[in-house]
């Protein structure tokens, strides 16, 4: 068994957001994803079929969830997502990476 670690082997490339699988079975997937800048496209929503645990491990992001205030993710904060729950990321921040852990899982 390999020891690794999350802040290892970040992408050179800042031009689009990186997802990396790092776990999956069949009840769950769980993901690394880098952004560098990225948000949601104007106008679009995250409607997912599935429900997602989210947790900023390093830099800070805007979220918005539909009928809610915006918010402000910061290093450390985590939320959970249900099934379709729209929601979007307005923003994340251009310097450096925001890297997030993410657990998808199939409603129960």
């Amino acid at each position: 068994m390999k020891t690794q670690n999350i802040f290892a082997r970040l992408p050179i490339d800042i031009g689009r957001e990186h997802f990396e699988t790092l776990l999956q079975c069949a009840d769950f997937k769980l993901e690394r994803i880098i952004s560098h800048g990225q948000a949601t496209g104007e106008g679009e929503w995250c409607d997912q079929g599935h429900a997602e645990w989210v947790l900023l491990l390093k830099g800070s992001a805007g979220l918005l969830i539909e009928g809610e205030a915006a918010r402000v993710l910061v290093e450390g904060d985590y939320l959970y997502l249900p099934a379709h729950k729209r929601h979007r990321v307005e923003w994340t921040q251009a310097e450096g990476e925001t890297i997030w852990l993410a657990l998808h899982h199939h409603p129960v």
